[in-house]
């Protein structure tokens, strides 16, 4: 994600933190030291802040090493001023699995929540003693971990219980019939939410509605594409018919080929193996910091995500979404067979869904 930078790895996943999330530090800082008076009182504030986050972070890892044991990998986890997120390569469509690795971050908050009433030894006894803002550490840790109970537990997507909620229904239904039904209850929360929030109940709310509705229509439109993919693969939907460079091209020559029309990524070639790519990003960035007579060789991405013309395009169309790439290589062994890219997925479906079409009006 950009605009993020690396904090640590831990159980072999990078946890990063999201620039807009120091902003958020700062105000908590400005908006305790102009209440209290106090630096060190509003540090304490952003010292807890932190720890929330902290929570967070384990929250998430709760998912990524639930999804760990169904094969499922994790690409990093992101912490975002309202909250944080683990990137998984795909969400398993078993639905025993999904509700496994859904549940498992408020599980985590669930655990944290009797620890620290455990340690409070039953001293939980009065809304005075209850509230957030009030009380010792361990009493704001227990309602903090509460909270992120409830709210990660709202029947909606993105939130967990929106894929709970999907799990359920699938054991019952048909996969992209449950996640409809799922996605319209969380549309009709954020719908909610938003009302609340607009009658006076806080501005947040509002702001929770908005990404709530889009995380449902998201989802939704995603399962449908995975469905109409089926079992598709990369060889159904590559561009065979592809330009490609060699390390000692000019930068000169990149450009000409995109202002001709062919692609805005292209396979570096050494005997007819991808030795590196290079991005139309990367053509721009180059020429503005050494010039046009650049070689390509100089400047090209070693490091690239691949395809094999076998690959379902469900397991590569996520890589092709998160990489840094318009177009990923597609090899057959060692040997460079094409391209694929999102375009090209998407017009495969669209030829499809005619088809589908023409053969129900007939």
């Amino acid at each position: 994600m950009s605009w993020s930078f690396r904090l640590g790895r831990l159980w072999g996943i990078d946890v990063y933190v999201h620039a807009t999330f120091l902003l958020l530090l700062g105000f908590i800082l400005f908006v305790g030291y102009r209440s209290s008076g106090s630096l060190p009182s509003a540090l304490q504030d952003v010292l807890f802040v932190i720890l929330i986050f902290g929570i967070v972070v384990l929250h998430e890892y709760g998912h990524a090493l639930t999804a760990r044991r169904f094969g499922v990998k994790t690409r990093d986890i992101t912490l975002l001023p309202i909250g944080g997120v683990a990137r998984l390569e795909r969400i398993p469509e078993n639905p025993v699995q999904e509700f496994l690795i859904a549940i498992a971050g408020p599980a985590v908050n669930v655990a944290f929540a009797a620890l620290c009433f455990i340690l409070l030894r039953g001293r939980i006894s009065t809304v005075e003693e209850s509230t957030l803002l009030d009380g010792p550490l361990l009493l704001r840790l227990f309602w903090v971990n509460v909270s992120l109970v409830v709210f990660n537990m709202l029947p909606a997507f993105p939130m967990d219980g929106g894929r709970v909620l999907r799990s359920l229904l699938a054991m019952n239904m048909n996969y992209v019939q449950a996640t409809r039904i799922a996605a319209l209850i969380g549309q009709g929360v954020a719908l909610l939410m938003g009302f609340a929030g607009l009658m006076g109940f806080g501005p947040m709310l509002v702001i929770i509605a908005f990404f709530i509705w889009i995380g449902a229509a998201q989802e939704a439109a995603g399962v449908v594409q995975r469905s109409t993919l089926g079992d598709l693969r990369v060889g159904h939907a590559m561009m065979s018919d592809f330009r490609g460079l060699r390390p000692e091209d000019s930068l000169e020559t990149v450009g000409q080929l995109i202002l001709a029309g062919f692609q805005q990524d292209f396979p570096v070639l050494v005997d007819s193996q991808v030795v590196g790519v290079i991005t139309r990003s990367d053509l721009l960035k180059s020429i503005a910091q050494a010039g046009r007579f650049v070689s390509v060789g100089e400047v090209m991405q070693t490091e690239f995500e691949t395809a094999r013309p076998d690959e379902k395009l469900t397991d590569v169309l996520p890589r092709l979404q998160s990489c840094q790439c318009h177009a990923m290589p597609v090899v057959d062994g060692a040997k460079l067979v094409g391209l694929i890219s999102a375009e090209n997925i998407g017009e495969l479906i669209m030829l499809r869904n005619a088809d589908q079409a023409s053969r129900t009006t007939i």
